[in-house]
C-alpha cells in the first residue's frame, strides 16, 4: 500500500474528494438556483449531498487506527494519548463555535451544535474507545448505539405528539434540542438541529464503522483483500440500511439508524473503489489534487466556511445607495450574465472549489500540514 508515514494514499484521496464535495455543496452562487442533487433532502430520503458528512465521519474513523495504532504499538501511555485526543477534540469544537459566533459573537443566541462540533464529539468518543477497548467492544458499542437510538425515537413520546412521530417538530431528538439548548439551535430549522444532541449518538456509530474498517485495513495488508472486503461489507450494509429504512426512514437531519448503516455501506463501497484504483491497479497520476485537499481537510473546511461568511458580511455599495453582500456582487457580475441561474450558481461553486484547490496545492507542494 502507498504510504507516507502513517498516511495511506487512497484514504487521502477519498478524504480529499469528500471535503471537495463539502465545499461544492456549501457554496452555490445563490441558494435560489441549485441542482437538486446538490441540495439536502428536505426530510426523509436522501440525495448525493446527504452522503458527504457521513462519508467524512467515516473517514475520521478509518484514520484513527492509522494515526494512533503505531503509537500504541510503540508503548505510548494510554493516558497521554487520551489527553492528546481530548485536546484535539476541544480545539475542533472551539473552531466550530467560532464559525457560529463570527462576526457578531452574540453568545446569547450562538448555535452550539454544528458540523465541526459533531466531528469533535465523534472523534473524541471513537478515538477514546480505540485506545481503551477491543474491536469487539467497539462493534458492540456501534450496534448498541443504533438500536438504542431506534428504540428511543420510535417508542418514547414527545409532549403533544405520539410515540414514533418523526416529523420535524414532533420527534424526540428535536424535542431534546429545544428543551436543552433553547435558542442555541439551528435558526433555519427553528424546531430542530441537524447536528443536535441525541442524533450525535448514531453519528458516533458511523465513525465507529470507519474505525472498525480502519483496523481491518491496517491488519489485512493485502490491498486486494482490503478492497474486496470493503466492497462486500459495503454492499451488505447498504442493503441492510435500505431494508431498515422501511421501518425507520433514512433521514439525514435525524441521522436515523438506517441512514447511518446505509451511508456507512456506501462509504465502504466508495473507499473500496478508491483503494482498488490507487492501491491495487496503481493508477495514481490523477490523485494529487485530491491529496492536496485530503491532507488539510479540516483546515479547508474551516477556512472555506470562514471565507464564505466573510463574503456575506462584507457589504459593497451599489446603485441607489444600497449595499449588498460581496458574494452576491461577485455572483451577479461575474457568473450570472453568461449562464442560466442554476448553471451560474454551479459555476460559482466550482470556481470556489478551484480557488481553494490552488491554495491547498501551494500548501501541499510545500509539505505544510495545518493540523490541530
Amino acid at each position: 500500500m502507498t504510504r507516507a508515514g502513517n498516511r495511506l494514499l487512497s484514504l487521502d484521496v477519498f478524504r480529499g474528494a469528500t471535503v471537495a464535495a463539502m465545499v461544492l455543496v456549501n457554496n452555490p452562487g445563490t441558494w435560489d438556483a441549485v441542482y437538486p442533487p446538490l441540495r439536502h433532502a428536505d426530510w426523509h430520503g436522501w440525495t448525493p449531498t446527504d452522503l458527504v458528512f457521513p462519508f467524512f465521519l467515516f473517514v475520521v474513523g478509518v484514520a484513527i487506527p492509522l494515526a494512533l495504532g503505531p503509537r500504541l504499538a510503540r508503548g505510548e501511555a494510554r493516558a497521554a494519548l487520551l489527553g492528546r485526543i481530548a485536546r484535539r477534540a476541544a480545539v475542533i469544537f472551539a473552531l466550530g463555535l467560532f464559525l457560529h459566533a463570527f462576526p457578531t459573537f452574540d453568545f446569547a443566541t450562538i448555535r452550539i451544535p454544528g458540523v465541526l462540533q459533531r466531528i469533535a464529539v465523534c472523534y473524541l468518543v471513537t478515538a477514546a474507545l480505540f485506545v481503551t477497548t477491543s474491536w469487539r467492544v467497539q462493534a458492540g458499542a456501534a450496534a448498541t448505539a443504533l438500536l438504542a437510538y431506534w428504540t428511543a425515537m420510535t417508542l418514547v413520546p414527545v409532549p403533544g405528539f405520539a410515540a414514533g412521530d418523526l416529523s420535524k417538530e414532533g420527534n424526540l431528538a428535536a424535542f431534546i434540542d429545544r428543551t436543552v439548548l433553547g435558542p442555541h439551535i439551528w435558526r433555519v430549522g427553528r424546531v430542530y438541529d441537524p447536528e443536535g444532541l441525541l442524533s450525535t449518538i448514531p453519528a458516533v456509530a458511523t465513525t465507529l464503522a470507519g474505525l472498525l474498517s480502519g483496523q481491518w485495513l491496517r491488519a489485512a495488508r493485502d490491498p486486494r483483500r482490503v478492497a474486496l472486503g470493503f466492497a462486500a461489507a459495503g454492499a451488505l450494509a447498504t442493503g441492510a440500511g435500505l431494508l431498515w429504512g422501511v421501518w425507520f426512514p433514512i433521514n439525514k437531519p435525524l441521522w436515523t439508524s438506517s441512514y447511518a448503516v446505509f451511508t456507512a455501506g456506501l462509504a465502504l463501497l466508495a473507499l473500496a473503489a478508491c483503494h482498488w484504483v490507487v492501491e491495487v491497479s496503481g493508477w495514481r497520476g490523477w490523485t494529487p489534487p485530491f491529496v492536496a485537499f485530503g491532507v488539510n481537510a479540516l483546515a479547508l473546511f474551516f477556512l472555506s466556511t470562514l471565507v464564505a461568511r466573510i463574503l456575506v458580511v462584507v457589504r459593497v455599495p451599489v446603485d441607489g445607495g444600497r449595499s449588498v453582500a460581496l458574494q452576491a456582487v461577485v455572483f451577479e457580475r461575474v457568473f450570472a450574465p453568461w449562464a442560466s441561474p442554476v448553471n451560474a450558481s454551479l459555476a460559482f461553486a466550482l470556481a470556489t472549489v478551484l480557488v481553494w484547490l490552488a491554495l491547498m496545492w501551494i500548501l501541499y507542494r510545500r509539505d505544510i500540514r495545518l493540523t490541530v
